[in-house]
C-alpha cells in the first residue's frame, strides 16, 4: 500500500509540473507571432518614392526574405486609449496602428514578436498619482514572461533584434540590464537594440557604463550586439525637454545617428505607412501631422534622403536634429516642443535603421 501511495504522489507531482509552465505560458498574448491571421506586423511593404520637393519617383515592391534568419522582439510605446491609467491586454485597433506604424517594416528580414503588456496608459501618463508601482511591475513582468517564453518556445539559437519606443525602450532597457547584460551567453544572442525614445544612457564621453556595462553603442555597421539610441528634435529642445537629459550624476543620453553612426551629418529616408492610425487620442495627433505628407495607392511611402539628421548637444540635451529638405515629409513638434518629433521617432530614419538591421542580421547569421 505504501509503495502504491508513493507513485501515485509522484505521478501527481509529475502531473503539477507538467502544467505549471503551460499554465504560466498562457498567459502571454501576442500582438504579433510568427503564423499570426491578420498579422499587423507583416502588411505589404510596396512603397511609393518621393524626392523630398515632392516629385513622384515610382513604385517599389518591396519583398520580405524568402528565409528570415533572425528574429526581432517589439516592445510598444505608450498608446493605450483605455480609460484607466492601466491597459488591459486585449489587442484592439490602437495596438495594431502601431505595429504597422513601428515594427512591420522589419518583417523584411526578421520574424517579429511583439508581446500584448498592461502598460501605463495615456490617462495614466497625464495623471501619474493614479498609477501604482504594481501597474509598473505588472507592465515589465508581462514583457519578461514573453521574453522568456519566446526564448523556451520560439528562440532555438536565432539571433535578436530588440526594438522599443518610449515606454517601451524603457522597459527593454531594464530587461537588458537584468536578463541580458549580465550574461555572456544571453548578450551573444542579441543582433543588435534599437531603442528609441526612451533616454539610454552611457557614461559621460562613452559607449557604456550607464544602463548597461557590457553592451555599447552602435558606432559601425559591422558591430554586432549593440545599440542604436535617438529621441528626435527638429529645433534646439527647450531647457524643460522630455527627452536627450538626465539627472544622474557622471550619465549622459546615447545618440546615435543611424545614417553616420561614425559621427556627423548625414541624410536620412522617412518611411510611413499611408493607412490612417486608428482613432484615438495618438492617432488624431498622429493623423494631423501627416495630413499633408503624400498618400498614394500602395501602403507605404518612402523620401529617400528627405531629411538631414546629427547628433546634437546643443541647449545641454543630446538628441537626434531632423531637418526637412522639402515638403515631401515635414515634422510637427507634438503635443508641445518639450517632446520633440516624439511621435515620429521610429519613422525619420526607418529606411536607415531597416537597411542597418539587414546588414547586421547577414553578419550575425555569418558569424
Amino acid at each position: 500500500m505504501d509503495s502504491r501511495r508513493t507513485l501515485i504522489a509522484v505521478l501527481l507531482a509529475l502531473v503539477v509540473l507538467s502544467l505549471a509552465p503551460a499554465a504560466a505560458e498562457a498567459k502571454v498574448v501576442w500582438l504579433c507571432e510568427p503564423g499570426q491571421r491578420a498579422n499587423p506586423c507583416e502588411p505589404s511593404l510596396t512603397t511609393t518614392g518621393y524626392s523630398p520637393s515632392g516629385e513622384r519617383l515610382g513604385v517599389q515592391r518591396v519583398r520580405r526574405a524568402a528565409r528570415r534568419r533572425a528574429d526581432c522582439f517589439y516592445v510598444y510605446p505608450t498608446v493605450s486609449d483605455q480609460k484607466q491609467p492601466q491597459a488591459t491586454k486585449v489587442v484592439d485597433a490602437v495596438l495594431r496602428s502601431i505595429a504597422l506604424y513601428q515594427a512591420a517594416r522589419y518583417s523584411r528580414d526578421c520574424r517579429v514578436f511583439a508581446p500584448v503588456y498592461r502598460q501605463v496608459t495615456i490617462q495614466g501618463l497625464f495623471n501619474p498619482s493614479t498609477v501604482t508601482p504594481e501597474m509598473r511591475e505588472q507592465g515589465y513582468d508581462d514583457v519578461v514572461e514573453a521574453w522568456r517564453h519566446y526564448l523556451r518556445r520560439h528562440n532555438r539559437g536565432r539571433g535578436v533584434v530588440l526594438m522599443g519606443h518610449s515606454q517601451g525602450t524603457f522597459v527593454l532597457r531594464r530587461l537588458i540590464r537584468e536578463e541580458i547584460d549580465p550574461r555572456r551567453a544571453a548578450r551573444r544572442r542579441i543582433v543588435s537594440a534599437v531603442l528609441l525614445g526612451g533616454n539610454v544612457t552611457v557614461a559621460k564621453g562613452r559607449d557604456r557604463g550607464g544602463d548597461f556595462r557590457n553592451i555599447r553603442a552602435c558606432r559601425s555597421a559591422r558591430q554586432l550586439g549593440c545599440v542604436i539610441a535617438f529621441s528626435a528634435f527638429d529645433a534646439e529642445p527647450p531647457p524643460n525637454s522630455l527627452f536627450g537629459r538626465t539627472s544622474e550624476p557622471n550619465r549622459e543620453i546615447l545618440c546615435t545617428n543611424p545614417a553616420a553612426l561614425g559621427g556627423g551629418p548625414a541624410r536620412t529616408t522617412p518611411i510611413y505607412p499611408t493607412k490612417p492610425f486608428a482613432d484615438s487620442v495618438i492617432g488624431a495627433a498622429a493623423n494631423a501631422a501627416s495630413a499633408a505628407l503624400p498618400k498614394p495607392r500602395t501602403p507605404w511611402v518612402a523620401v529617400p534622403r528627405g531629411l538631414r539628421a546629427r547628433c546634437s548637444e546643443a541647449g545641454g540635451a543630446s538628441v537626434l536634429r531632423v531637418t526637412p529638405l522639402g515638403d515631401a515629409f515635414t515634422t510637427t513638434p507634438l503635443p508641445d516642443a518639450t517632446w520633440g518629433v516624439h511621435l515620429v521617432d521610429a519613422n525619420v530614419a526607418l529606411g536607415e535603421i531597416a537597411n542597418l538591421v539587414r546588414r547586421q542580421i547577414a553578419l550575425y547569421v555569418r558569424r
